[in-house]
């Protein structure tokens, strides 16, 4: 999936003597991955033409917070749906379906729901709004790496050493033992094939 990262806990890098140095958080990153933050109604069904629009919509805002206890990572996100549409008549409330999932080492799905979004258009408005919020919680210690991989990351490795030219992470074990711990919260528009079609072709 092509993530359009957004912000989550913070991983930030400090310049030290002779190195930068980042500090890791076993919070997830929060992204909407590519061609799943909009959605398109038409009215015919079935039809992609411009003129058959029926109601547009895209999810923003996303916000994130994450708390962590002796055992859990939980990450709570908020977001707004925006929507316009072709008919600005009547009052309206269209219900927008949405995914919640926590993807662990950037491909292995290990927790999913699916949720809806009410966005409510006022008579004689052609946009709407509304407010989806979900959640996962992660095992603190599926998110935390192990003490050697941790020694092996942050040992000190100074100009001139051999070490100080080779990254870590070249290690496949230590590289993969980095992804295990590495998780991702993804919220998105739970869309049809025909949808996500729509969204990667247009």
């Amino acid at each position: 999936m092509t993530l359009a990262l957004l912000g989550a806990c913070s991983r930030r890098g400090q310049i030290e003597d002779g190195g930068v140095y980042v500090t890791r958080s076993a919070c997830p990153q929060v992204a909407i991955p590519g061609a799943t933050g909009d959605i398109t109604l038409f009215n015919p069904a079935g039809t992609t033409v411009a003129s058959a629009i029926d109601v547009s919509a895209a999810i923003t805002n996303l916000r994130a917070n994450c708390t962590q206890d002796a055992s859990f990572v939980n990450s709570t996100v908020s977001f707004d749906v925006v929507a316009t549409r072709r008919d600005r008549a009547a009052a309206r409330q269209v219900v927008l379906p949405f995914y919640d999932v926590a993807v662990q080492g950037g491909t292995n799905v290990v927790a999913k729901k699916v949720g809806a979004v009410a966005v409510d258009f006022p008579a004689g408005s052609a946009r709407g709004q509304g407010r989806g919020q979900a959640s996962v919680r992660i095992s603190r210690a599926a998110a935390t790496l192990p003490a050697d991989v941790v020694r092996r990351l942050t040992a000190e490795r100074k100009p001139g050493q051999e070490s100080a030219a080779v990254d870590p992470l070249t290690n496949p074990q230590t590289r993969a033992a980095v992804a295990r711990a590495t998780f991702e919260h993804l919220i998105g528009f739970a869309l049809t094939q025909d949808q996500l079609r729509y969204n990667a072709t247009r």
